[in-house]
């Protein structure tokens, strides 16, 4: 018999293990194991008091009256709650205090957070130093009509952000598949926008045959930036994390700028070179868990690896399910992608968001057979989006072996929505 590799992955809190012939495992990709800041307080008032690309935080809040913080949710792992006392604490020293600040959490199209979700995500010291706010992507009350861009996006954005004399967002910069990265002007769209302005700018993403994973320059960023100027954006702090959430270093300063500059440092972690494609791919969520709509991230750094026709295994725990703001995307997720696309021009789906993800999941299947191991996900509702479940990884691999024959390679990603695969 042959010699055996014991493979682990992160799920949830815990892990989960699995066997494969050590001759078909072609290797384990994941984020480089760079060290931690070894003073995150001091790199955090280092970055603050020498911006990229423009002005120092004091000059930028001079005369402003009201501040507005825009800040990811608990679906990303930005520790917040060591960023953000220091932050106030600069801001109070300019002569902004507490009660001109508000905290609005960039949540997309999520599901809002509760009030101990936000306890633990930005601490109890934000919870009481600062109005903190959920975003509304679909209550038209809480949103500005700023028109189309020039590149015929419908544009509408939280009032609050508007009506801020200074707006800065804060988030991390990891490789993403619609923007090329997150971070940056992401916290505005689709941190703070309205559901149709973010189904627009997400199907612009779906028109390639692959996603946009790690494209710096793209049409999605460009747009997302146009959005962000409109919407005046002043200033981000990005952090950029390793595989266990620490932060490996920050950029603050002008949203372009700063950004490049974040996503150059995000590539060289992120980024994991394999010497070719691989037959089946076993590919973790780790730490995009809570439900789909955040796991399916997996998919695409997993269809990278991939041949045409090969397996992606995709682990993950999803507690909440496939999406707990999009139910609806499971009536239509396992359709053909020409049959989505029909589905959206005839206004038959009218949650644009969850029609460009649902393409993008279709893109994956059209290049790929893709496997489901997922406590949160009940087998009926895998097979309604034409993925094929399995009770554990081993039983999934052990088919996909089967399927694609005694010589297929294999590849791992444990923290696949956070790995950005060079393939050689």
């Amino acid at each position: 018999m042959s010699d055996l590799t014991r493979c682990q992955i992160p799920y949830g809190d815990a892990s989960v293990s699995f066997d494969l012939p050590s001759a078909n495992l072609m290797g384990v990709y994941a984020p480089h194991d760079v060290p931690p800041l070894p003073d995150l307080d001091a790199a955090l008032s280092e970055a603050l008091s020498h911006p990229i690309g423009g002005p120092s935080l004091e000059e930028m809040v001079r005369g402003a009256r009201s501040l507005l913080l825009v800040v990811d949710d608990n679906t990303r792992p930005t520790p917040t709650d060591r960023l953000l006392p220091p932050l106030l604490d600069r801001l109070n020293a300019a002569g902004i205090p507490d009660e001109a600040i508000d905290l609005q959490i960039a949540l997309g199209t999520h599901r809002p957070m509760t009030r101990e979700e936000c306890r633990q995500k930005y601490g109890p010291e934000v919870m009481r130093r600062v109005r903190v706010r959920n975003h509304n992507a679909f209550c038209p009350e809480q949103l500005v009509d700023l028109g189309i861009t020039p590149g015929g996006v419908h544009v509408t954005v939280n009032r609050a952000v508007m009506a801020a004399n200074s707006v800065i967002g804060v988030g991390s910069i990891v490789p993403h598949h619609i923007p090329g990265y997150s971070g940056g002007a992401k916290i505005i769209q689709p941190g703070v926008c309205g559901e149709r302005t973010t189904g627009e700018v997400h199907l612009l993403s779906t028109r390639h045959e692959q996603s946009l994973l790690g494209e710096l320059e793209n049409v999605v960023r460009h747009e997302m930036e146009a959005i962000a100027d409109q919407s005046g954006l002043n200033a981000i702090l990005n952090t950029v994390l390793n595989a266990g959430g620490e932060v490996v270093g920050l950029v603050f300063g002008e949203p372009r700028q700063a950004f490049r500059r974040g996503a150059a440092l995000s590539k060289s972690v992120y980024g994991v070179e394999l010497p070719a494609l691989a037959d089946i791919v076993v590919a973790g969520s780790h730490p995009c868990d809570i439900e789909f709509w955040q796991a399916h991230k997996t998919l695409y750094a997993g269809a990278r690896c991939l041949r045409p026709g090969g397996t992606l295994i995709v682990v993950t725990p999803c507690p909440e399910g496939l999406s707990v703001t999009h139910p609806d995307i499971v009536d239509y997720a396992g359709d053909a992608p020409e049959a989505i696309e029909a589905g959206i021009a005839s206004d038959a789906i009218h949650d644009l968001t969850a029609g460009a993800l649902a393409l993008a999941w279709a893109n994956v299947r059209n290049q790929a057979r893709v496997s489901l191991v997922s406590g949160g996900i009940d087998d009926e509702t895998a097979r309604a989006i034409d993925f094929a479940p399995f009770p554990d990884v081993q039983t999934a691999l052990d088919a996909a072996l089967a399927e694609q024959g005694a010589t297929a390679r294999v590849a791992v990603l444990p923290y696949a929505p956070d790995t950005l695969p060079l393939v050689g």
